[in-house]
C-alpha cells in the first residue's frame, strides 16, 4: 500500500488494512440455519510490523474485536478459537498506518502476518507499504462560458503527483453520461461507447501513457481532449481520473470492457511548470451544459358524464425537449405531480404511481414520474371516477408543485379536468 504524506485533514481514524482468515470450503447452515464453526481450538496470529519502525506510525487497537491482541512493540499477537469455513467469519479487524516527522518519501517496510495452532496449516501473508509514492491529484474543471448544448468541450485534462515519488507509467480513465460521448479518437486511447439500451449507462475512453513522470510535479495533456455534447443533454456528468499504472498492466484493464483502439495520433502527457496546487483535487468531475432547457408538460381532460357513470379521466405527460431530465446526483428521485379531482365524484381506479394524499395535503393524489425522463418522453395517467352528483363546469386539475431548474415553460405545468363543461373550451 501506498501511505500518503499529504493525508487528509479530515480523513477518519479508519484502518487501511483490514485482516482476516480464510478457510477452505464455504459455510452450509443447518436445518436451524445456524452455522457451525469447521474448527474448534486454540491458535494465535502474529502480526509484525517491526521493519516500520522509523517508516510509518502503527495503531494495532482495532486489532482482534472484542478479545483484543497483546502488544509488544510492533509486534501484535491476537488469539482465536473458531474457524469457519470461507472468510466472511473469521475477519480479525483492521490495522491503522499514519506517517509521521520521521516519514520520509521512498521508505519502505512489510508487515508480516503469521499463525499457528495444533492441527493447523496456515499460509501467512505481507503487506508492503511504501511512503509517498505517487499520488495523483485531478485538476479540476469548470464549464467554459457561453458553452451550449450540442458544443464540444475542450477538456484541459490534467494532474498533479503529491507524492514524493515518481513513477514510470499512467492511465487516463474518462466517463461520461448520456449525453456525452468522445468524438475524437487517438491512438494510444481505447475508447467504448455506452450501450444504447441503458439510460444510465456511461460512455468510457481509457488512455494508456507509457512514459515517466516525476514527484511533485504536474502534468497535463499534449492537446485538450475534446467532450461532444447531444442537443438533449443537461446537467450530465462526466468524471476522469490519471492512474499511476505500468503500461503492461494497464493493458490488462482493456479486458474489462469491449474497447475499441483510436486510430488518431498519440495523446502525450507534458509538464506544466508553475501549477496552482489550489488548482487540482482528489475527484475531479463535473455536470454541464449547464443552460439547456426541457418542458414538462400536463394536459387535461373535458368531458361529459351522467349522474351515476362512470367515465376515466386521461391526464396526460410530456416532455417537449429540447433537454432530458436525468436526476443523476439525486439517484433518480422521480418528479412529483399533484391531482385535484373534480367534485361530486368518487375515485374507483387509481393509476400505478398514483397514491392518496394525506390531510392537509396539496392536492387528492400524488402521482410519481421516474426519472430519467428522455427528451421525448410521454405518459397518460388514467383515473376512474364516478359521477355521484352532476356539476356543470365541476373542475379539477393536475400541477406540479414547483417549478424545477431547467424547465423553459412554465405555462404548462398545470392542466384542468373538467366535466359537463358549459360554453365553448
Amino acid at each position: 500500500m501506498n501511505l500518503s504524506l499529504h493525508p487528509e485533514a479530515d480523513e477518519p481514524g479508519e484502518p487501511q488494512i483490514e485482516l482476516g482468515l480464510r478457510a477452505p470450503g464455504e459455510p452450509v447452515p443447518d436445518k436451524n440455519h445456524t452455522i457451525w464453526p469447521i474448527h474448534n481450538g486454540e491458535y494465535t496470529v502474529t502480526v509484525d510490523a517491526s521493519s516500520l519502525a522509523g517508516v510509518a506510525a502503527v495503531d494495532f487497537s482495532q486489532l482482534g474485536g472484542w478479545r483484543g491482541c497483546s502488544v509488544v512493540g510492533l509486534v501484535a499477537t491476537c488469539s482465536g478459537y473458531e474457524i469457519y469455513a470461507s472468510q466472511d467469519y473469521n475477519n480479525l479487524g483492521g490495522i491503522r498506518l499514519d506517517v509521521t516527522d520521521e516519514s520520509a518519501a521512498g521508505a519502505f517496510g512489510t508487515i508480516e502476518i503469521t499463525a499457528a495452532g495444533e492441527g493447523l496449516d496456515f499460509t501467512g501473508h505481507t503487506v508492503d507499504v511504501l511512503v509517498g509514492g505517487p499520488e495523483l491529484l485531478m485538476k479540476q474543471l469548470t464549464e467554459p462560458e457561453g458553452f451550449r448544448a450540442g458544443d464540444t468541450f475542450q477538456a484541459p485534462l490534467g494532474f498533479r503527483n503529491v507524492g514524493g515519488l515518481g513513477g514510470d507509467g499512467v492511465v487516463l480513465r474518462v466517463s461520461g453520461s448520456r449525453g456525452l460521448s468522445f468524438p475524437s479518437t487517438f491512438s494510444n486511447c481505447w475508447y467504448e461507447p455506452r450501450d444504447s439500451d441503458d439510460v444510465l449507462g456511461r460512455s468510457t475512453a481509457l488512455c494508456i501513457f507509457d512514459s515517466e513522470f516525476a514527484g511533485e510535479a504536474a502534468y497535463g495533456l499534449s492537446t485538450p481532449f475534446p467532450i461532444k455534447t447531444a442537443g438533449f443533454a443537461l446537467y450530465d456528468t462526466m468524471s476522469y481520473s490519471f492512474s499511476a499504472v505500468p503500461a503492461e498492466q494497464a493493458r490488462e484493464l482493456l479486458t474489462e470492457g469491449d474497447y475499441q483502439a483510436g486510430d488518431g495520433s498519440a495523446l502525450e502527457l507534458v509538464r506544466v511548470q508553475d501549477a496552482d496546487p489550489a488548482d487540482y483535487t482528489r475527484w475531479a468531475d463535473i455536470d454541464f451544459p449547464t443552460t439547456n432547457t426541457f418542458d414538462l408538460a400536463l394536459t387535461g381532460e373535458r368531458l361529459r358524464a351522467r349522474e351515476g357513470s362512470t367515465v376515466s379521466v386521461n391526464i396526460g405527460f410530456a416532455n417537449h425537449g429540447p433537454a432530458w431530465l436525468a436526476s443523476l446526483r439525486s439517484g433518480g428521485e422521480p418528479i412529483p405531480f399533484w391531482v385535484d379531482l373534480p367534485p361530486g365524484t368518487t375515485v374507483t381506479a387509481v393509476p400505478k404511481d398514483c397514491q392518496r394524499g394525506w390531510a392537509g395535503a396539496e392536492g387528492d393524489y400524488l402521482c410519481f414520474i421516474a426519472t430519467p425522463i428522455l427528451e421525448d418522453a410521454s405518459r397518460t395517467f388514467t383515473f376512474g371516477l364516478h359521477v355521484d352528483q352532476k356539476i356543470k363546469n365541476a373542475t379539477g386539475r393536475a400541477f406540479f408543485p414547483y417549478t424545477m431548474r431547467g424547465e423553459g415553460n412554465p405555462a404548462n405545468d398545470s392542466a384542468t379536468i373538467v366535466l359537463n363543461p358549459t360554453g365553448k373550451p
